[in-house]
């Protein structure tokens, strides 16, 4: 039995109140490697609010799935509710980054970075993403011809860790590989945990950014790429620049964020596409029709309108961030249920994105979900990938264009077949990833450069 409300949160003034249902059994959400599999069932027995007894922090864990709950927590009342759950975690990952911080520091960090994520300034990127992906194509084009599949989920990780790197590093990054011998950012995807011993090496890559900010101001030199930019940046009450230690941490924020989770969405897309021949021919008929894009903008992108069906279909089934948190400040009241002071609160888009009341039939495969008209129909909070409100993601315009570029320079010349051996194992960590490396075979669709 789960232990009684005194001992829990409720104990602050509102025992009285109805509480929301709940398992008996205590359960350490996110804990335990079949947290998703537990969760999928309390949200078949006790659907859209429940709550569960958290063991390690002797307290209740509520658990939302419905939009309006999660309009309440992250927009139309967000200033009540902090980051929750794995907060110090992140932290020493990352610092004390726009993904963690809080209060005016992340405002004014938020601030001084958003216009660094216009769409104008991400499409001065095309060009380094096009060649990030003419070496990918070159890579599997020698495969093709050995008859050597690919092992997608580690080429999705060095496919973006390079655009990431290079977007933030330009020119910077060839000096750092010549002079260590070697990419020494590359302990991203040679590392797969995320535990304390990858942090410490992680936090290590602090001093060569150190390094690389003192050499440009010795020289005055002015780069293009998001280094450069946050260097750059002021402040909009004081017009300071970022502290050296602020302007770090936000460069790491950068790396893990900018590559773990469109790593991860690309590796689910092809994984989909694989196993849906109707929709990936569908896909290749739109990207063969615009195979003359020129201009690669944001404005290229309406030739590609379901190539982004595609990706956000993809990214509604297996959302990389597949668990938000948030702590109370004050008493809330959510679906009818009391949530008192202090109360730690999980969104889970994997589960918001398949309430059948807002997807129905949710583990279909469908990109026409995201056609505009099916758009208007659903409750705005029923689709967050990219979480919502002041908070959401910064990253989110680079990470789909990335992800719709990397499509149309790759699926005009490669289809890609994979065959489970059984069913496809998910592990959810911080991210939602594959448990196993998806390995597929290649066959050509067309010449390059044809």
């Amino acid at each position: 039995m789960s232990p009684s409300p005194e001992t829990g949160p409720l104990a602050s003034g509102a025992a009285d109140l109805p509480a929301p249902p709940g398992p008996d059994e205590p359960f350490d959400i996110g804990s335990t490697d079949d947290s998703i599999d537990r969760m999928r069932e309390l949200y078949a027995r006790h659907g859209d609010l429940y709550r569960v007894y958290a063991p390690g922090r002797k307290s209740y864990t509520y658990v939302l799935n419905a939009p309006e709950d999660v309009k309440r927590v992250l927009l139309s009342n967000h200033r009540n509710y902090t980051k929750g759950i794995g907060l110090d975690r992140v932290k020493i990952l990352l610092g004390n980054g726009i993904m963690v911080s809080e209060g005016d520091f992340w405002r004014s960090q938020r601030y001084m970075m958003q216009p660094m994520f216009h769409r104008k300034v991400i499409e001065r990127f095309i060009n380094m993403i096009a060649e990030a992906n003419e070496a990918l194509l070159a890579r599997w084009d020698a495969r093709a011809t050995a008859g050597e599949p690919v092992d997608v989920t580690e080429e999705m990780s060095l496919l973006t860790l390079d655009i990431v790197l290079k977007s933030i590093l330009s020119t910077d990054l060839a000096r750092l590989a010549q002079r260590a011998g070697g990419n020494p950012f590359e302990v991203v995807t040679r590392e797969q945990e995320r535990n304390l011993q990858f942090a410490y090496k992680f936090r290590q890559l602090t001093k060569l950014v150190a390094e690389l900010v003192s050499q440009r101001r010795a020289e005055g030199r002015d780069e293009f790429d998001f280094l450069g930019m946050l260097m750059n940046a002021r402040d909009k009450a004081t017009g300071e620049p970022m502290g050296e230690r602020a302007l770090i941490d936000e460069v790491m924020t950068l790396v893990v964020a900018g590559h773990e989770t469109t790593a991860s969405g690309l590796n689910w897309t092809w994984y989909l596409l694989s196993q849906h021949p109707e929709v990936e021919a569908r896909l290749h008929a739109e990207l063969d029709a615009a195979k003359d894009i020129g201009d690669r903008t944001f404005n290229a992108l309406d030739q590609l309108p379901y190539t982004q069906q595609v990706i956000e279909e993809a990214l509604r089934l297996y959302p990389p961030g597949w668990l938000l948190s948030r702590r109370t400040i004050e008493a809330d009241r959510l679906s009818g249920f009391e949530i008192p002071a202090r109360t730690d609160i999980l969104i889970s888009p994997y589960f918001l994105h398949r309430n059948v009341e807002h997807w129905p039939d949710p583990e279909a495969f469908r990109p026409e979900r995201f056609a505009p008209q099916a758009v208007e129909a659903r409750h705005r909070f029923a689709y967050i990938p990219f979480a919502v409100g002041p908070r959401h993601c910064i990253g989110e315009n680079f990470a789909l264009f990335e992800m719709v570029m990397h499509l149309y320079e790759v699926a005009r010349h490669f289809r890609l077949r994979f065959e489970p051996s059984g069913p496809l194992e998910v592990e959810a960590a911080i991210n939602l990833r594959t448990k196993k490396n998806l390995f597929m075979t290649l066959e050509r669709r067309q010449p390059r450069h044809a």
